[in-house]
């Protein structure tokens, strides 16, 4: 019949064989083919690098990939999942400079460009089979037979494909431009990837004096980027701000914003003397042209040699007020706003930092880094009395993404597209994508797009996809489209082209203007272009693949990590617009970062990050799985710690598990195969048709939330029928499980409890795949030879409204409300549930009939369940006055006020107060009215009586014992020890045995008195007094100490 199911709740070996079945059976390849005539549903999967390890938050990225897809499959949707891998870019670069021993573009150069390639391409798979294994354990399905490689020739191809139309279009251009530029890797870096790099940090700023030209004054400018100085040529200011002329207390007198005298001069005054003397006031307009003498010799020197004017105020308005002196320094090869007066004005170009981001010899602090050299330059100011002030500055400040190295803004010529072209396109097609949460999409991404820059997409690197334009002497240029419009062009290609530097450098094309061969410019593009082109790409659209890539654009759902809304998420959406003008994604799950269990940044230097395999080989993927699917809305942080892990295995999966285990037990008891029997749900029992209405509606709201991708939502309802399954369902039914022979009772119990067990294996199998294959694969493979080999073969479930019963749902949440009040006032009370209550009352909006009574009488060992119009009778009031409202409105009568309260006869006060809405009472002469917001209420329980309830309800216990409930209490008590004693032994359910008792003649005369009874409920042949053998063990039933024992009995 059914494999015998182990009570080891440690699911991790399990998961081992589950996946073992999958890969020796092509589970996975069969759920594609078998939906091959079912509607196309896309997924994306948005391309890791293979030379990276995985993290603990590629479980979280991996695990939501893979469920909306099986969900997906499972509703008859064919679902494509076609793995790729990122394989470009300066991540690969760095790794291979420090294997090769390599430090920076000059040393790659002298090694050789040709054997540092022949390593990017063997080193971007250093990872590859821990990804693949890492991927297969946590049950990530997708198609790593056929990946796509943004390295290979055809995806590079479609690549070039893209670019030639985009510059058709007109909108790839060169560009002299200041961009964010890492030293480091001596290359620039697009607007999307900046924003992925910021870091706080604290830094010396400075404040400079700048002599003004014949005059004893000096102009106060602020700068944040003290290496940028010895470049300085201008001086800005804001054209309609007041300026001020003053005479400070330190000596000097400055030119600055009158705004900010106080908080920079501030600091100057002292007791009897102020800060400063304003001498004269200007607007910044006033200021313009007015000149100072250059701050270094070096800027001096280069703005002569090229014949402009420097070294005066411009203005603009740019400059705020918010911090600094109102003025800034202006060096226009090192920021944007700066570029941009700079042309405006036509200053000198003056740029004193070399492309490695060190000071040049021109400068005092030849060859030190900028960022070295900000102290040095702050010392050389400070010496020549030249310094007002350095304070500590904390700010946001760019890092390169990729090697930590910080950025600088810098003056460059680099390829370009003009997403600013595009920015009303960008804008509207990402209005037609749903994204999870709205916030993001309308948020952080929608204002991205709307302060969109044009994207800087070339880099001065080596492995690349390289830009695929060629330039002839004569100032012509060319795009080149694909492969073959490259041989028709070319003397000189190659049959076997490798697409790659530094093989393709080495083609030239025949210029079409001139005769004369043209070579390809030196940059690759952007990594990012490559993954935003992977829709059309991994099918090497447009030159083959037509119709699958047209069936499978755009995809209908992506998902990754908060930070790709600058990354992924951007390109393909940049990409996409671009070429098709549409979105290339029509739903996406934004993920929020997984962090510590104290909310803390997961990293290696602070010992804090989590080993995803460890935790797989710990805990098991379904339970990772289950806790981040019910933990918290997945794009929220999800703070990852064991202990909550095990604590959603067990309150999920251990509840599942042992409530599976339990039908296997007794079915395999009975031999009860589900196949010979059917469910007739005219002859089920009311409990039957309740499970089967919740989980007909549970099915429901499972599939509505997962249609809509409200994954908690989904994972909720599953653990509350679970739960409802195992804590009220099997609880109650247990009896007739126990039932000898086969009676309908009995049949109806099995099959509904087989039906809701196989039905929620389907609707869980999306979220944990390797439990609910155990599950369905004993329940239905071992006695339907013809049912489908994996539960993630089958449809999900189907709703069968004419079994939903929601008055009965709702007569059972009834019930489930009382019960849970009536187990508070036995905890309350501190009486056992398995002492005997004699009665207990209910004043409820709601009543029950006769067959929900009894439930609640059985359930709470209660004799009598009463409801009731009133429990007044069972409970008092006392008054209290509510000070903050009657003290305004009585003052002085307060305290006799608090004390008539205290005399009031409590339930007859609590029935004026309900009937006219007030208490009246006169105090001292005074008519007093208290309504219900002057009091303070309290309930009080008479003696022998507790009550529980809520605004709706109320149940009252009677805690009075009769001897007979006592004895009664005894029974269950015992019943219950020698049950403990059969597991504890070792016994299989259906042993018979004898039961000794000694020590006790109290617990001797209970086993007397009610021995049918308890030879009934334990299977005991016999009872023997005053004797001990078998397995033997001391207890102390309600006060008395008895020993006990059990031994198998020869039945």
């Amino acid at each position: 019949m059914y494999d015998k199911v182990s009570a080891n709740l440690n699911f991790v070996e399990r998961e081992k064989e589950t996946e073992k079945f999958w890969q020796e059976n092509d589970i996975f390849e069969k759920s594609i083919d078998n939906r091959k005539k079912g509607e196309t549903y896309t997924f994306y999967d948005g391309p890791p690098t293979a030379n990276g390890k995985p993290h603990i938050g590629h479980v979280l990225t991996r695990v939501i990939k893979d469920m909306i897809p099986r969900y997906r499959t499972m509703k008859g949707y064919m679902v494509p999942r076609k793995a790729g891998w990122d394989t470009h870019g300066l991540p690969v670069e760095l790794e291979v400079e420090k294997m090769l021993g390599l430090d920076g573009k000059e040393q790659i150069e002298q090694y050789g460009l040709k054997p540092f390639i022949e390593h990017c391409k063997e080193s971007v798979w250093k990872y590859k089979g821990m990804w693949e294994d890492f991927s297969s354990t946590v049950g990530f399905w997708a198609d790593m037979e056929h990946p796509y490689v943004t390295y290979d020739n055809d995806f590079i191809e479609s690549e070039w494909w893209a670019l030639k139309k985009i510059w058709d279009k007109g909108l790839l251009y060169k560009g002299f431009k200041i961009v964010p530029y890492c030293p480091r890797c001596g290359t620039p870096l697009s607007s999307h990837e900046v924003a992925q790099g910021y870091k706080d940090v604290k830094e010396r700023s400075a404040i400079a004096r700048f002599k003004v030209k014949g005059e004893d004054a000096y102009i106060l400018a602020w700068t944040t980027t003290p290496w940028t100085l010895p470049s300085n040529v201008a001086l800005c200011v804001n054209p309609n701000e007041q300026y001020v002329k003053v005479k400070a207390a330190d000596g000097y007198v400055y030119y600055m914003a009158v705004a900010l005298l106080d908080t920079v001069l501030g600091r100057l005054a002292e007791e009897g003397q102020a800060a400063y003397e304003i001498l004269e006031t200007y607007s910044g307009r006033d200021l313009e042209y007015k000149e100072y003498e250059p701050l270094f010799e070096c800027a001096a020197k280069v703005a002569e040699k090229q014949r402009k004017k420097a070294f005066y105020v411009l203005c603009d308005t740019y400059v705020t007020l918010t911090d600094g002196t109102g003025v800034v320094h202006i060096a226009p090869a090192f920021g944007e706003d700066d570029a941009r007066v700079g042309r405006r004005y036509d200053l000198p170009f003056v740029q004193l930092v070399d492309e490695k981001g060190d000071m040049t010899e021109e400068t005092p602090f030849a060859g030190l880094f900028v960022k070295d050299a900000d102290p040095k330059v702050l010392q050389w100011l400070d010496e020549r009395k030249l310094l007002y002030d350095a304070p500590k500055f904390e700010h946001s400040y760019p890092h390169c993404w990729r090697c930590d190295t910080p950025l600088i803004y810098y003056a460059r010529e680099s390829w370009f597209i003009k997403m600013t072209d595009v920015k009303e396109d960008l804008i509207r097609n990402n209005n037609t994508i749903n994204w999870i949460p709205e916030s993001i999409g309308k948020g952080r991404f929608g204002d991205w797009l709307e302060n969109i820059q044009d994207w800087g997409i070339s880099r001065n690197r080596y492995w690349g996809t390289p830009l695929n334009i060629w330039e002839c002497e004569c100032g012509h240029q060319h795009s080149i489209g694909s492969i073959e419009e490259l041989r028709n062009m070319s003397p000189d290609c190659p049959d076997d082209i490798e697409l790659h530097r530094p093989f393709i450098d080495e083609v030239t094309i025949t210029c079409p203007v001139c005769g004369k061969q043209m070579h390809r410019v030196p940059e690759v593009i952007d990594c990012w272009f490559d993954s935003g082109s992977m829709p059309f790409a991994q099918h090497h659209y447009p030159f083959e693949n037509e119709e699958l890539f047209h069936q499978q654009f755009p995809a209908q759902f992506i998902s990754e990590a908060v930070d790709q809304t600058r990354g992924w998420f951007y390109s393909l959406l940049a990409v996409s617009t671009l070429i098709f003008n549409k979105a290339p994604y029509e739903n996406v799950i934004v993920l929020g970062h997984v962090q510590d269990e104290n909310g803390q940044k997961m990293s290696k230097s602070k010992g804090n990050a989590v080993d995803p395999f460890d935790a797989l080989e710990t805990y098991g993927a379904d339970a990772i799985r289950w806790y981040f699917y019910v933990n918290s809305a997945p794009w929220l942080p999800n703070r990852f710690h064991g202990k909550a892990v095990q604590e959603g295995q067990r309150k999920f999966m251990g509840t599942l598990w042992n409530t599976y285990a339990f039908f296997v037990l007794y079915a395999n008891i009975d031999n009860f195969d589900a196949t010979k029997y059917s469910l007739d749900y005219g002859k089920l029992s009311v409990m039957d048709k309740w499970l089967l209405s919740k989980m007909n509606s549970m099915v429901k709201d499972v599939d509505n939330n997962l249609e809509n991708y409200k994954i908690p939502e989904a994972a909720r309802t599953l653990q509350e029928f679970v739960d409802d399954m195992s804590n009220w369902y099997v609880r109650r039914s247990r009896e007739r499980f126990w039932a000898k022979g086969m009676p309908q009772d009995k049949i109806n119990a099995y099959m509904t409890l087989y039906t809701a067990l196989v039905t929620v294996s389907k609707a869980a199998a999306p979220m944990i795949p390797f439990m609910t294959e155990e599950i369905y694969r004993n329940l239905v493979c071992s006695i339907d030879k013809n049912a489908p080999e994996s539960v993630h073969l089958c449809d999900f479930p189907a709703v069968c409204e004419e079994q939903i019963d929601k008055a009965l749902e709702e007569n059972m949440e009834h019930v489930l409300k009382v019960v849970v009040m009536g187990r508070a006032c036995r905890n309350t009370a501190n009486i056992k549930n398995r002492q005997p209550i004699g009665r207990m009352f209910v004043k409820a909006p709601f009543t029950l009939s006769s067959y929900y009574r009894e439930i609640v009488e059985d359930e709470l060992n209660v004799k009598e369940v009463s409801f009731t119009e009133d429990v007044r009778e069972f409970t008092t009031y006392t008054f209290k006055p509510q000070m903050r409202t009657v003290g305004p409105k009585y003052g002085k009568l307060l305290g006799q006020i608090k004390q008539r309260l205290s005399e009031l006869d409590g339930s007859a006060a609590m029935d004026e107060l309900n009937a006219k809405g007030e208490l009246a009472m006169t105090v001292d002469g005074t008519a007093v009215s208290l309504t219900a917001e002057d009091l303070l209420i309290d309930t009080a329980q008479k003696e022998g009586y507790v009550t529980e309830g809520d605004k709706e309800t109320a149940v009252v216990l009677d805690t009075n014992l009769t001897p007979e409930l006592v004895e009664e209490g005894f029974v269950r008590e015992i019943i219950s020890k020698v049950q403990t004693m059969r597991k504890e032994a070792g016994f299989e359910v259906t042993d018979h045995i004898n039961l000794y008792q000694d020590d006790s003649d109290k617990i001797a005369e209970i086993l007397k008195k009610y021995t049918d009874t308890i030879k009934n409920e334990v299977l005991a042949e016999k009872i023997f007094i005053g004797k001990i053998t078998g397995y033997e063990k001391d207890w102390n039933i309600n006060g008395e100490n008895v020993m006990l024992g059990v031994e198998k009995a020869t039945v």
